[in-house]
């Protein structure tokens, strides 16, 4: 048990760690993207410094390692029951939790890139997409929504991520173990913390909108 948690735990990080804005500004511009705009590695700022096709792709592959991990934590789950013949203490939605858990982590605190990494946004859709899917697609309706209305990127992703607990609850069905809604509210959590200097200008009413060429 400990060691498939063990497995879940870092493979979710390494894959989560994978920084796809960095790699590909560098691979079709040859550029760092840490040093444009903001710094940040993510879909966002990629966009805006890299061009659309580049943010879309950002978003896309961000999206993709998350929902990746969380198959990969079902994955192992299942082959301790088929395989090994193992019957796992703790629920499946548990081990999904931690893969997600350690997926976002990896993606905010790449080791590849000295743990200065994304904001989770995208990552975070990716993993609950899958633990968690109508609450996951309610949270982005609400990013998009926020987003139509004010073209604030940063103030739809803290309004998204700060729903979805609250969706979670509502719409998934079955069991609910702690860990896994411990999860669904640090994950928010996390993401709204990270974006705490976007938070600053927010209030300053110094934020840039979707479309303007400054610093996400």
């Amino acid at each position: 048990m400990f060691l498939a948690c063990f497995l879940i735990a870092v493979s979710a990080y390494l894959l989560g760690s994978i920084p796809a804005g960095y790699l590909l500004v560098w691979a079709f511009r040859k550029q760092d993207i840490r040093s444009m705009g903001s710094g940040n590695i993510g879909a966002t700022n990629v966009l805006r410094a890299g061009g659309k096709g580049l943010g879309a792709a950002t978003f896309f592959l961000d999206m993709l390692k998350g929902c990746c991990a969380v198959w990969l934590g079902t994955l192992i789950w299942s082959a301790m029951i088929l395989l090994m013949h193992i019957v796992p203490t703790a629920p499946l939605r548990d081990f999904q939790a931690l893969a997600a858990l350690s997926c976002v982590l990896g993606h905010m605190f790449p080791v590849w890139l000295r743990f200065k990494g994304g904001k989770g946004v995208a990552t975070g859709f990716g993993v609950f997409l899958v633990a968690a899917p109508w609450a996951a697609l309610a949270a982005i309706g609400v990013f998009f929504l926020v987003l139509a209305l004010s073209r604030y990127v940063s103030l739809a992703s803290i309004l998204g991520a700060g729903c979805f607990p609250a969706f979670a609850w509502l719409l998934i069905r079955g069991d609910r173990p702690l860990f896994f809604v411990a999860v669904q509210v640090t994950v928010a959590l996390l993401i709204i913390v990270k974006h705490h200097q976007n938070i600053r200008r927010l209030l300053a009413g110094t934020e840039s909108k979707f479309g303007a060429k400054q610093p996400a």
